[in-house]
Order: C-alpha cells, then structure tokens, then sequence
C-alpha cells in the first residue's frame, strides 16, 4: 500500500473532542454557528446513473443497501435505497449514452466514504466480484487509515475506510483541547497495536 500524509497545521492546528473519532458538542463550537441552517442531518445521496437496474443490484449486491418505496408521483425512472442511516436515490440519465466514461480510480475525486467493520473483507468481495479497486494508507501522528477506493457501475467512486481512528477536531475550539484529543487518539492506536499481538497468539 502506498501512503500519504496530511496537513497538521491545518486539521491539529485548532480543535477539541473528548474521544477517538466523536464531534465536540455544539456548545463547544463557534456560536456564528446560531446563523447557519436548521440542518439535522444527512438524507440522502442522489445518482444519476446510466442504468437504475444495474445500479440498484451494485447497492444491494456489493454496498448491502435494500429498496424502499419511492413516491409514484414522480414521472421519471429511477429507485431508491436506504441502509446505514442515510438513502441512495438513484435517477435514470436522459442521455445514458453521452454519459463521461471513468476508467481510473482517483482517490482525490468526489466519492461517498463508508466506514467498516473489516476491510479485508471488503477486500475480499471485491475480488470475488472482480471489482477494480486502489489502496491508500493515510499516517497522522502514528494513526493510520486504511482506505480502498473503487466504482460503481456509472464511476462515481466509493471508499471503505477505518476513518473512525481519527478524531473528528473542529476547528473552532481552543488549542489545549485539541492536544488531548490528539493525545488521546494516539493511546487509542497504541492500545490497537498491542491488542493485535495478543489475539494472534490466542488464536495460534
């Protein structure tokens, strides 16, 4: 696997977060927060694909979503998805055949990210079903994040990653903060790495 390596004084440079890969509390963020959107959260991801067939067996078969029932309303092809809190809606092109063709797999491109309980798994499935994927290894601070990036059937990218070893610092919080909390995600990784030896000999 190759490896990169991120910002600090961009991501560490400010923030604050009492555990591994959990949001500080709204009332530790910026109050010019108050004048943004009612948000809640995230809905669902639209996709304009060149078959809504095709792409509804690659989200149930590979990605584990199920259909639900879309509005009958609604006087164009498509489908929709749900699974993991958030829903896939999938919209049939008007012009399938003029649709951009992406052969490689750049992990700087827009992409939805999953998180998983074992990427060698998700390592597995995509050799089994012949599915072209790429590898990253990402290093901060001695935590890393294992990523794979591949396509789905129109190339818009999919990455499954283990992000949740980083801690999620926003940026608006004070300095000590955030030093706890990168202290904190280092004990984590620590703790990571001496478990592994343990199971493997438990398991010999």
């Amino acid at each position: 696997m190759s490896s990169s390596r991120l910002d600090t004084s961009k991501i560490m440079g400010k923030g604050a977060t009492g555990k591994v890969g959990v949001l500080a509390s709204p009332s530790s963020i910026s109050s010019s927060s108050a004048a943004t959107l009612p948000l809640t959260s995230l809905n669902h991801i639209p996709l304009v694909c060149r078959s809504v067939e095709e792409s509804l067996d690659f989200y149930q078969s590979v990605l584990g979503f199920f259909p639900i029932r879309r509005p009958g309303s609604f006087d164009f092809d498509g489908a929709w998805l749900f699974n993991y809190g958030i829903g896939i809606h999938l919209l049939q092109s008007e012009d399938p055949e003029n649709m951009p063709q992406k052969e490689e797999i750049n992990p700087k491109d827009n992409h939805i990210s999953f998180q998983c309980e074992s990427l060698a798994m998700v390592e597995k499935k995509l050799k089994e079903t012949g599915i072209k994927y790429v590898q990253r290894t990402v290093e901060e601070g001695g935590i890393l994040v294992d990523q794979i990036f591949f396509h789905d059937p129109d190339g818009f990218m999919i990455e499954i990653c283990n992000c949740e070893n980083l801690p999620v610092i926003p940026l608006a919080a004070g300095d000590a903060a955030a030093r706890v909390c990168y202290k904190q995600a280092r004990c984590a990784v620590k703790q990571q790495q001496q478990q592994k030896p343990q199971q493997q000999l438990s398991s010999a």
